[in-house]
């Protein structure tokens, strides 16, 4: 699953959650298909990001799981003796590991 801008979204991808207004109106249902035609009317309604199925988008900036992960070891390396941060270092990695998994 990858968040995207709708200027990225195209054809044959299919959405992964709602598409909703402000007022939390669904525009588009989770599992609908995107044509070019749909695409311009989401972003004639404003809508700026959608959800889509796989990881159809390659983004420059993104870091492998292995990447993130020892990015969040350095950012506690100079804590290691206090236990509420190993704690909450131990929790940051878990949830990177589990939010790949869901995609």
């Amino acid at each position: 699953m990858q968040q995207i801008l709708i200027a990225q979204a195209g054809d044959g991808m299919t959405l992964a959650k709602d598409v909703e207004n402000e007022d939390g109106r669904v525009l588009c249902g989770k599992g609908t298909e995107l044509s070019a035609c749909l695409v311009e009317r989401l972003k004639k309604m404003d809508v700026s990001h959608v959800t889509v199925e796989g990881h159809p988008v390659e983004d420059a900036d993104e870091k492998s799981l292995e990447q993130e992960l020892q990015d969040i070891v350095t950012r506690f390396s100079r804590v290691k003796h206090i236990p509420p941060l190993r704690h909450l270092q131990k929790r940051l990695m878990e949830r990177a590991v589990e939010a790949r998994k869901e995609e």
